[in-house]
């Protein structure tokens, strides 16, 4: 039954353009003319030591490809298609697979190792090909290393495919035992020893059960420990990445070998090469990230009760950590501000040390300021710059009574750092710093901040100054004057930015203008900045900001008429489309919000609503969400006004709302809706018949992300605000779909937080559907078409009330529901709610609750129900 299908794959890797398509399109034929004689000649052509390597390799990529794909609709088809192969078929592939192992040609047993992994992923949670573990682990005992790394390397993917319940305990301990064993220092083989080292990092989520035994974890840690001390660089890395594995994974297991691992975390940091030391940095910032959520979840000193102890490890290995981590701070790379992915020892000891500094708060202070201040004036760049990025560091975690007399010292050092040192690192991470200081140490929050009318002038001089740098100079600086800006966004009239904001804005401009704007993120730093400062204006200062609009205007008209460019062109046109649009965001928002320019602001209305058109119509998936978000604010602000533009604007409306592909888009239009009906309330009305007929369409596909379905159901109340009792022919079709999700997201069971998170958001979107539904109904002669559905939207409540899983968010919007029941349906559902104790009992805890917000939903439900009871 298997094809010969070398040709084809070789031509599909040919340099020749029709050859290529050629092939591509042949494989593709065969592929859905005869699927299983397709992957079976696949497996052959991979298993076939007489077959070039080329076309093995791609072989098992298509194979691969025609398992698994990253969305989770199309994973889900591929799974059902192999599910539904015939058994003869897939016996046949599988064997394929597992010959494969004895190849010499290493990419060809790798590529048969993931492709085996999929398989199982498929297989084993439907209880098929239960003798695939058993028949790898009989490899192990192979005298051919080959074999046995190839047999490690698979047993590694396959923990990483398969959920560790599908799996049953003793195999898993079969599985750890071979795995472990490979790992030994009496392993001679140091492929095999790497191969297991890595299966190991993968399969660490099988191992809760050993790991609560004291004799299997500790012979577990002692081979990890030691791998970390093998010759092969390889090894060391791939051990001290299952370190990093085990700190977050079993935390609460470490106690007993941490006095090792800082030994030898120490040992890497200080003297292994590169790869290896980071990999032991980054255990101590796994560890720090543990803490930090530990500690936030109590919010305070850890109490008895609380689920996981801290262990405070990162307080008890102060004294000898803070040091280890300042000395990788001088081991900088000359160029490294320049490469963006740049990521080194210096990096990384600074980012672990921010991290401590989260963990531990003041008590980080007084061991880094000697480092400072020994090094900070020193000739050698490096220990300049070392000792600025150690300052930055730390100045997120100590409190700002600890910090403030510090940085009032160091605030004028830095500026002068800034204008005048001669070194393009130390600048850099000057400019940085001084941003960190912005975000952390100014602003509403912060009781007295470091920033004064007197200093900020000087600040705003040096910072406009540094904007003229060298690009990555330039970019950090925008950075800084960003947190500034941010710091007096609340702040109304008194910001003293003010009597700044036209040089401001000159330089920012001038900066977007750049020949070398594109490098190191100016371009989008310079718009951020200027986004910043825009928020924090005034009525003082709005008239300066109007005169941006035409400025903007005009280069978002250039980018839209440019004609003839190449790819790269191109793309460089559309980002810089993208950060217009968001400024343009910014702008009618903030000049929609005060009130004395809101007139001289609409004056521009036609105008930008024809550019935003244009840019829609250049079908540019980035450049849409920032339009279609400019758009929502403009709606926003124009009102009942906006109505004239809907007829030309609506296609772009539909358009976005079918983009499954790019679901951003569609969960920003469907907020966009939301604008709008907010905006032009009953006058959307002509457009909600597409607009709901759309909607639910979306409900009803499995293609698109779940993340766009709360945000569409909240539309269906928006819609209903807006349309009143014109909604009622939309209830025969939205109850029955919100109904139903009431049902599966009331009784879902989450397993992570994410899960949780995401069932909360889904509540909270059906909610405010009910609740938009019900406001639109009221004092509407048609409020008894809703009388039907109030017996399922307070038995949701019950439910959700009674699984204990709401968040806050959840729980004030229930009980707005609860009122808006009462409130719109009265007598009809008084004796209803009477009958609900959770109701009763939601509202008389939320009457206690901190939060005041919550306290006020709770009072106003009450008498709500009260008076449809004695109604």
């Amino acid at each position: 039954m298997a094809l010969e299908v070398t040709q084809f794959l070789l031509n599909a890797q040919s340099i020749d353009a029709a050859t290529r398509n050629h092939a591509e399109e042949s494989l593709k034929q065969i592929q859905e003319q005869n699927l299983p004689a397709f992957l079976l000649s696949l497996s052959a052509e991979l298993a076939n030591n007489s077959k070039p390597i080329e076309s093995r390799k791609l072989a098992g990529l298509i194979l691969k490809n025609a398992l698994d794909a990253k969305e989770l609709h199309r994973k889900n088809d591929l799974a059902q298609r192999w599910l539904s192969l015939d058994l003869a078929t897939k016996t046949q592939i599988k064997t394929s697979l597992l010959q494969t192992f004895s190849s010499p040609v290493s990419d060809a047993r790798s590529t048969a190792s993931q492709v085996i992994a999929k398989v199982a992923g498929i297989e084993l949670p439907h209880k098929q090909w239960p003798e695939l573990i058993g028949s790898l682990l009989s490899n192990i005992h192979q005298v051919e290393t080959h074999v046995k790394q190839a047999t490690l390397e698979t047993l590694g993917y396959v923990c990483e495919e398969v959920d560790p319940q599908v799996v049953d305990q003793d195999q898993v301990n079969r599985i750890l035992t071979a795995v472990v064993q490979g790992m030994n220092a009496t392993e001679t083989s140091s492929d095999v020893r790497l191969a297991a080292t890595r299966a190991l990092y993968n399969a660490l989520g099988f191992a809760q059960a050993n790991f609560t035994n004291d004799m299997e974890r500790d012979y577990i840690m002692r081979v990890v420990c030691e791998a970390t001390q093998s010759s092969d660089v390889k090894i060391r890395q791939a051990a001290f990445e299952c370190l990093v594995a085990i700190s977050s994974t079993y935390y609460e297991k470490l106690a007993p070998y941490m006095q090792d691992i800082f030994n030898i975390t120490s040992k890497a940091v200080r003297e292994d090469e590169e790869p290896v030391a980071l990999q032991a940095i980054e255990f101590w910032s796994s560890i720090c990230d543990e803490e930090i959520d530990i500690l936030d979840d109590y919010r305070s000193e850890y109490t008895g009760d609380s689920d996981v102890p801290c262990f405070y490890f990162i307080k008890q290995a102060l004294p000898a950590l803070v040091p280890m981590l300042l000395e990788t701070l001088l081991k900088q790379e000359e160029d490294q501000d320049q490469d963006e992915g740049a990521w080194n020892i210096a990096m990384a000891g600074g980012t672990c040390l921010g991290l401590v500094a989260r963990t531990v708060g003041d008590e980080i202070v007084p061991l880094v300021m000697p480092f400072i201040e020994e090094n900070i004036s020193k000739p050698d760049w490096r220990r300049r710059e070392a000792a600025t990025y150690a300052f930055g560091s730390i100045l997120d975690g100590p409190s700002p009574g600890k910090l403030a007399p510090i940085v009032n010292v160091a605030l004028n050092f830095m500026l002068a750092a800034l204008s005048r040192d001669p070194n393009n690192h130390v600048k850099d991470t000057t400019a940085w710093t001084l941003g960190r200081i912005f975000e952390f140490l100014h602003g509403a929050a912060v009781e007295t901040s470091v920033i004064t009318q007197e200093n900020c002038q000087q600040i705003l001089t040096v910072l406009l100054q540094s904007m003229k740098d060298v690009p990555n100079v330039a970019e950090k600086a925008c950075g800084a004057l960003y947190f500034l800006a941010q710091g007096y966004e609340d702040e109304g009239s008194v910001s003293p930015l003010t009597p700044f904001f036209q040089d401001i804005f000159q330089m920012l401009l001038f900066v977007t203008h750049r020949v070398d704007a594109t490098e190191s993120n100016l371009r989008t730093s310079a718009y951020e900045a200027l986004n910043e400062v825009v928020r924090c204006s005034n009525d003082e200062t709005a008239p300066i900001v109007m005169q941006l609009i035409p400025v903007i205007m005009l280069e978002l008209h250039q980018t839209v008429e440019a004609q003839k460019l190449t790819s790269d062109e191109r793309e460089k046109q559309n980002d810089l489309q993208g950060l217009l649009c968001g400024c343009l965001q910014v702008i009618i928002q903030k000049m929609g919000s005060i009130e004395g320019s809101k007139y001289a602001f609409m004056q521009y209305a036609d105008q930008i609503m024809d550019l935003l058109l244009k840019v829609f119509a250049s079908r540019n998936a980035t450049v849409h969400e920032e339009a279609m978000l400019a758009i929502g604010a403009l709606a926003y602000t124009a009102g009942p006004n906006f109505a004239k533009y809907m007829p030309q604007f609506y296609q772009y409306l539909e358009m976005g709302l079918q983009n499954f592909e790019e679901y951003q888009i569609c969960a920003i239009t469907v907020g966009v809706v939301g604008d709008l009906c907010r905006a032009l309330e009953d006058k959307i009305l002509p457009y909600c018949d597409g607009i709901m007929t759309q909607l639910l369409k979306n409900l009803s596909s499995n293609q698109l992300h779940r993340s766009v379905k709360p945000p569409i159901f909240s539309c269906f109340g928006d819609i209903a605000l807006a349309i009143g009792e014109n909604f009622e022919k939309y209830l025969v079709y939205a109850m029955p779909m919100l109904q139903s999700a009431a049902e599966l997201s009331a009784h879902a069971v989450s397993q992570d937080d994410e899960m949780l998170e995401y069932t909360n958001q889904l509540r909270n979107g059906i909610l405010e559907a009910y609740s938009g539904i019900l406001q639109g109904f009221k004092s509407s002669p048609k409020t008894q078409a809703l009388v039907p559905y109030a017996a399922h939207v307070l038995q949701f409540i019950d439910t959700m009330y009674g699984g204990r899983e709401m968040d806050d968010a959840v729980m004030k919007s229930a009980l707005g529901v609860l009122g808006d029941l009462a409130d719109t349906l009265g007598s009809h559902v008084g004796p209803l709610i009477s009958q609900s104790s959770s109701s009763k009992d939601l509202i008389e805890e939320c009457m206690v609750y901190d939060d005041p917000l919550i306290r006020e939903s709770a009072e106003w439900a009450k008498l709500a129900i009260n008076r449809a009871v004695s109604g």
